[in-house]
């Protein structure tokens, strides 16, 4: 065994599905070894920030290891931003870069793709990453890999290899999966035994489901501990997407001062909140964490859990729920009504479509046909699927970088095999949307929403007397066609209706929908947001 043919077989044996790549010369040898071996399957895309946010929704959907592999330098620092979004949203994702051989590392001039120094690329990626291991000796190799895979898994956050191109045919052992970090179960019992005391005393206790419940694949499990315990769930804004299931005790999304009230309220009054893998940041809490008493807080995320004045170490998110589990008795299923179309039916009319429309409209479809995966780019797409029903979402609703919702969907119908809706703004098509022209190679249909107001209109809002907010119109229905796809120009409900049921029905090449909105059109999410953000003071 060769040491390229053990990263990939310990890749698949961690359950990575896939690798997404973009091929160069200092990678050339391990896309070889990648395409004879067949160990793994491989999709290839047209620029690097594509190919990295595929796999990093890859493997947040699979609640496993998404991969992506790119070349030395010019490569791997165009990976940079969609790595760092990763880490920022505990993704787990694995970036393999080439890298200059041993032989010509020693020749002692400057190589190309070489910034600074040659380990300049690894001394980067080791902030934006919590393991790191460059592969330059073949007899401890399969000892690393095994070390920064099992990071990558328990952490849920990018890991970075780096594979010197004259090595990767070097012969390799096996690389043995090891076993999990250990803990102590005197430590996680006592935590739990704690947890549950809290929560029985109150008079209002919630748990609010943070990100790391999917990261884990702990939605079943959370699930039934809150319908033991009879206590209601809201998620977070970027774990909005779990427990969509009708039996899952789901209230809501909170999202503070920007989120509905009958949700913010229910979590602000709680004696007893159970933060359950939330990341604390601006938008998970609606800009102000200040309307939360962090003293009624017990908060259990990055394997620790802190309730008033104790601390627990090394307690792993899943470990603590099946330790909660295992004591509780059932004692009532709390009952939360879930309409199944909460904004109600699209009015197929004349009238110019604003965003909660295509709320409506996307809801109609799911009634008549069933839920879709979404793949969501930033801005008030995300926004607006806040009054879609509650469906598998995948969006980097914290780190808010651009791009992210085309190859997103893309990844996502590559690891399931089933076709994603996608929701992106005219602005961040601009950046990845191209990258739809690689989906006739691979059979991929996705069905594509661009909500098109020629703007960045979410940046207007913020800074209206700005004109650099103005975009032209690129009539991305019309080029749909020159990439492989069939696209839809609408201006009026009864169109929108009408296109989306027809995108719908066509299968084979992806489905364009570019719907026209005046700029000043924006979602009463994103409306109760900016207000959030001007009450508070951050703007």
């Amino acid at each position: 065994m060769n040491l390229a043919q053990a990263l990939l077989s310990a890749l698949k044996s961690h359950g990575a599905k896939e690798i997404f790549g973009i091929p160069g010369d200092f990678i050339l040898p391990f896309f070889k070894a990648m395409e004879e071996s067949a160990i793994l399957p491989f999709y290839t895309l047209s620029h690097e920030p594509g190919v990295a946010f595929a796999a990093d929704a890859a493997g947040r959907e699979n609640t496993s290891l998404g991969v992506v592999a790119v070349t030395y330098g010019a490569g791997a620092f165009n990976v940079l931003n969609a790595a760092t979004g990763a880490y920022a949203e505990k993704s787990p994702l694995v970036i393999i870069s080439g890298g200059p051989g041993i032989a010509e590392s020693k020749q002692g001039f400057l190589l190309h793709h070489q910034a600074k120094t040659l380990d300049s690329q690894l001394k980067i990626f080791r902030e934006i990453t919590c393991d790191q291991v460059v592969l330059n000796d073949p007899k401890t190799a399969h000892v690393e890999i095994a070390r920064v895979l099992r990071s990558c898994k328990e952490h849920s956050r990018p890991v970075y290899i780096e594979i010197p191109r004259d090595l990767t045919f070097a012969e390799c052992k096996e690389v043995k999966m090891l076993p999990s970090s250990p803990i102590n179960p005197a430590a996680v019992n006592a935590c739990a035994d704690e947890i549950l005391g809290c929560l029985h005393r109150a008079k209002n206790p919630f748990v609010v489901a943070g990100v790391e419940i999917r990261r884990f694949n702990l939605e079943d499990k959370l699930s039934l501990l809150a319908r033991k315990l009879g206590i209601p769930v809201a998620t977070t804004f970027m774990a909005r997407g779990l427990l969509i299931e009708e039996q899952d005790p789901l209230a809501g999304t909170y999202m503070g001062l920007a989120g509905k009230p009958q949700v913010s309220n229910a979590v602000e009054s709680s004696d007893a909140l159970l933060l359950l893998g939330v990341i604390f940041s601006d938008t998970n809490f609606g800009v102000s964490q200040s309307r939360i008493n962090m003293s009624k807080c017990i908060v259990a995320a990055d394997r620790q859990v802190k309730l008033a004045y104790h601390n627990y170490a090394d307690i792993p998110l899943e470990s603590l729920i099946d330790a909660l589990l295992d004591k509780v008795e059932q004692i009532e299923v709390p009952v939360i009504s879930k309409p199944c179309n909460p904004e109600g039916n699209l009015v197929s009319d004349n009238s110019k479509i604003e965003p909660h429309d295509i709320a409506k409209g996307i809801n109609d479809l799911f009634d008549k046909y069933g839920k879709m995966k979404i793949a969501c780019d930033v801005g008030d797409c995300l926004f607006t699927t806040l009054s879609v029903q509650p469906t598998s979402l995948t969006a980097p609703a914290y780190y808010a970088g651009m791009g992210f919702g085309v190859p997103a969907g893309m990844g996502i119908q590559a690891t399931t095999g089933k076709r994603p809706l996608i929701l992106v703004g005219d602005g961040a098509f601009q950046m990845t949307g191209w990258e739809l022209g690689n989906c006739n190679r691979y059979g991929w249909d996705p069905l594509v929403i661009v909500f098109n107001n020629c703007s960045w209109e979410m940046l207007r809002t913020f800074q209206p007397q700005s004109n650099f907010n103005d975009l032209d119109d690129w009539h991305f229905a019309e080029i749909a066609y020159t990439l492989g796809g069939n696209g839809y120009r609408v201006n009026t409900r009864a169109e929108l209706s009408a296109a989306l049921e027809k995108a719908y029905h066509t299968r084979g090449r992806f489905q364009l929908v570019e719907v026209m909105m005046d700029r000043e059109a924006i979602s009463p999410t994103l409306n109760r947001f900016i207000h959030a953000i001007k009450r508070s003071g951050n703007r």
